[in-house]
């Protein structure tokens, strides 16, 4: 059968399983990367034999590429710096240093229990630092669990691999001696860490601020907007390259530029796009699964499950509640983003940049890595639904201290601002007379379960996304001169 067939029977397979199974995977404990990594085994080498895909293909590396791009790219634009609050760094300080230490620990058993070298190992472990987006996507965007506990995961989701990207990409440098001397290194570490991300916030900034221009005086159709994009990414990650730096990097640094420089893309485009990196990704996945068929057996499995579980059960979470120690949250929000950071694709596209960079060893840690993701999709993907079900049912029935804040900055450092109150009486007298007034109901979710009974009138807004909401009332505001009194009660 020609090649080309090969692959549009796969491609079909990822859009029409994908489709039909998509409801079915949101209840049953089953995630998607576990069910198209085992559909790549099943056409993979040690299976029916349709797909052989070593570690060196190129048709791995360019949709490896391709996703990792898009997913950097979207990131970056996802995690919206400015709607963190004022007080956004303080998170990312903390979620930082918890990142470079889980890849610390994360090295250790795999250098003293499974023999690797040590650059290799701090490969690995920033590697395994990563965490996936596909389990997360669905916990993210769960309204249900308060946006400052789902904001906490989306930075960590967002920064790791801008933490662990540049520490693997020196690594590998050094694992094949590429760079020599102190000029050297000035030298590769200003085109790591400013030139691919200059190059790339340049196109992501200039790229979205031509487009706005042009859509408001000649008009651009949705559709080309759409894949203008995926241009840009594209764009960013080719020219950053190719002059020297790392197109990765440049593609998240134009994802941050759009959010930065306060230019916007068509929401037809995050649609669009985050269509195509679904795709991507799933695609991806049963490439990976094809590939570990043949290489698995390089990986010592009982030594790797047991990494898997040091890793799963036992770095993370010890971590994580380190970090989260000073937050003002419940032991149930700390215990519930300390357990999810799932090991998935990420980790499998950062492992191939090692394999494709032909760092000795690589292959194996690959196996490795794969058994540990493998690992990570069951547990964490069969995990997924009743831990959230458990957080959800507890927010339900108590008022957690979490719900009170709209952002995760908020959980690290808060100031009390003062705000004029008003009461009863005052407020019914404003109503009566007419005079423009919103009043929000803003009880906890427990609270409003408790007593649905409400101020005639009344908007109901959840606590967490009260700032939101008054972020969108003020763009409304702004636009038709309307200033009305907003009153919140909760209680």
């Amino acid at each position: 059968m020609p090649d080309f067939l090969i692959a549009f029977g796969i491609v079909a397979v990822v859009l029409t399983v994908a489709s039909l199974v998509s409801g079915l995977v949101e209840r049953a404990p089953i995630s998607f990367p576990i069910l198209f990594l085992g559909l790549g085994f099943l056409v993979g080498e040690k299976g029916l034999g349709v797909l052989e895909m070593g570690p060196h293909d190129e048709t791995l590396e360019i949709v490896a590429t391709l996703t990792l791009a898009l997913v950097l790219f979207l990131d970056a634009v996802r995690l919206n710096v400015r709607d963190l609050g004022r007080r956004w760094l303080v998170p990312f300080l903390i979620l930082g240093p918890g990142t470079a230490l889980i890849i610390v620990l994360g090295a250790v058993p795999l250098a003293l229990m499974l023999g690797f070298g040590w650059i290799l190992a701090f490969i690995g472990g920033a590697v395994l630092a990563s965490t996936d987006p596909v389990i997360l996507r669905d916990v993210i965007r769960d309204r249900r669990i308060p946006q400052s506990v789902r904001q906490v995961l989306k930075i960590e989701a967002g920064m790791n691999d801008l933490v662990v990207l540049p520490v693997i990409l020196v690594l590998i440098a050094v694992s094949l001696n590429e760079v020599g001397g102190t000029l050297g290194w000035l030298d590769f570490m200003a085109r790591l860490l400013l030139l691919g991300p200059a190059i790339g916030f340049a196109i992501g900034g200039l790229g979205s601020w031509l487009m706005s221009r042009v859509e408001k005086s000649v008009g651009a159709r949705r559709e080309y907007q759409a894949l203008y994009g995926v241009g840009l990414v594209l764009a960013a990650y080719t020219a950053a390259t190719a002059a020297g730096g790392d197109g990765f990097l440049g593609a998240f640094a134009a994802g941050a530029a759009v959010v930065l420089l306060n230019q916007t893309l068509c929401d037809c485009f995050l649609d669009y796009g985050e269509v195509t990196s679904e795709m991507a990704m799933l695609l991806a996945f049963v490439l990976f699964g094809s590939m570990l068929s043949g290489i698995l057996s390089m990986a010592d499995l009982g030594l790797s499950l047991a990494l898997a579980a040091l890793v799963i059960f036992g770095i993370r979470p010890l971590v994580l509640g380190a970090v989260l120690s000073t937050a003002r949250m419940s032991w149930g929000a700390r215990g519930f983003i300390s357990w999810f950071g799932p090991r998935g694709l990420n980790s499998l596209l950062l492992a191939l940049i090692a394999v494709a960079a032909g760092v000795p060893g690589a292959e194996v840690l690959m196996a490795t890595v794969g058994i540990v993701v493998l690992a990570s999709a069951a547990i964490h993907g069969a995990s997924t639904t009743p831990v959230a079900l458990w957080y959800e049912r507890r927010v339900s029935r108590e008022t957690l201290e979490e719900e009170r804040e709209t952002t995760a900055a908020g959980l690290f450092a808060h100031e009390e601002d003062t705000v004029h109150r008003i009461g009863p009486g005052e407020l019914k007298q404003r109503m009566d007379e007419g005079k423009p007034t919103v009043v929000l109901d803003v009880r906890s979710r427990s609270g409003y379960e408790a007593d649905p009974s409400h101020i005639p009138g009344s908007v109901r807004v959840l606590p967490d996304e009260a700032l939101d909401w008054a972020h969108a009332r003020n763009q409304d505001a702004e636009a038709t001169d309307e200033r009305p009194l907003i009153a919140t009660y909760c209680a």
